[in-house]
């Protein structure tokens, strides 16, 4: 295996941790809406995810990052051609960010109503839009022969890629769900675990059409392999949400986020980003990746940096493992 092999199999780990930690992370800022019926109840909803949001981001800037080191070709176009939906992504970012840290300094209920909004909807726009983003990296793009986007914004609003928005959108909030009946006891878990159900079905629903479809125009049988794998994750963790064991359903869930997104990079490889004009004029994990020296420095210092981030992120949620409630809100 050639070590651009290795780090587009790295590349895809760092975004499968990536959606499987931000996953839960926006639908617990979507759920802000739906689950919390006052102001304590949506403090314990942003506490759930209070010591951990900005860390799960952590795995965005490495995958940016890794992908402009390991693969500067693919970075290229992706970030140039994406650059709309990218730019809307990093600005809900950040301003989901500020909004988590500002909400509470003032105590008026305007003030924050304005950052709940902007907690809802910098959740739910980028857990749709990474949808969107990867829907076209699999599906293919308008890319010449000298390896550049020249579609516009709207040509990336196809079908396929709009269910992926969908999936995405609708399994993240599923996900956050799971994670808030897991992570909240009282009234609040038992309206969680009944939200879950009426979200898994609908994502059950969509994400199959989507796998489907994926299968049949670009999979294999490892990437057959894997929607097998997601498809009875996501039926066992709306099965165990109902039991009533949590943590059973949170790990099906987080199985399901982890087996679709490995079935679409399996489904890419390869490619990293295929051309939808001319085959021969795709970007491919040989023609997109850096030098061998850069790899090999690269996988040096992941190999050593890599556990101690792992760690060190693990310790974190260990230490805030505990239930919450109204009850430990200040009133």
């Amino acid at each position: 295996m050639h070590l651009h092999d290795v780090w587009f199999v790295l590349i895809a780990v760092l975004w499968i941790g990536y959606f499987f930690l931000e996953g839960f992370d926006f639908g617990v800022g979507i759920l802000t809406k739906a689950l919390a019926r006052d102001e304590r109840e949506r403090r314990v909803l942003i506490n759930t995810i209070g010591p951990v949001w900005d860390g799960n981001e952590v795995w965005l800037l490495t995958a940016g990052g890794a992908t402009f080191a390991a693969f500067p070709e693919w970075y290229a176009t992706l970030f140039s051609g994406f650059y709309l939906a990218l730019l809307i992504i990093l600005v809900c970012l950040i301003i989901r960010g500020v909004a988590f840290e500002y909400r509470g300094k003032r105590d008026d209920a305007q003030w924050k109503r304005n950052w709940d909004h902007a907690i809802f909807w910098c959740s739910l726009l980028p857990a749709f839009l990474w949808g969107v983003a990867f829907g076209n990296i699999v599906h293919g793009t308008k890319i010449d022969a000298h390896f550049e986007y020249v579609g516009n914004f709207w040509d990336l609003l196809n079908a396929y890629s709009i269910l992926g928005g969908v999936v995405t959108l609708t399994l993240f909030t599923f996900h956050g769900a799971v994670f808030t009946a897991l992570k909240t006891n009282g009234e609040i878990r038992e309206r969680a675990r009944a939200l879950a159900l009426k979200v898994g079905v609908v994502t059950a629903l969509a994400a199959l059409a989507f796998l489907i479809w994926t299968q049949v125009n670009h999979g294999d049988n490892w990437s057959f392999a894997a929607m097998v794998v997601a498809a009875l994750a996501l039926v066992g963790a709306i099965g165990m949400n109902q039991l009533g064991r949590e943590g059973w359903a949170f790990i099906l869930s987080g199985i399901t986020v982890v087996a679709a997104v490995a079935m679409l990079f399996l489904s890419l490889y390869p490619d990293v980003m295929p051309s939808s004009l001319n085959p021969a004029w795709s970007l491919t994990v040989s023609n997109a990746s850096a030098s061998s020296y850069t790899l090999g420095i690269m996988t040096w210092v992941a190999g050593i940096m890599t556990p101690v981030v792992l760690v060190y992120q693990g310790w974190t949620y260990w230490v805030f493992r505990r239930r919450i409630g109204v009850q430990n809100m200040p009133a």
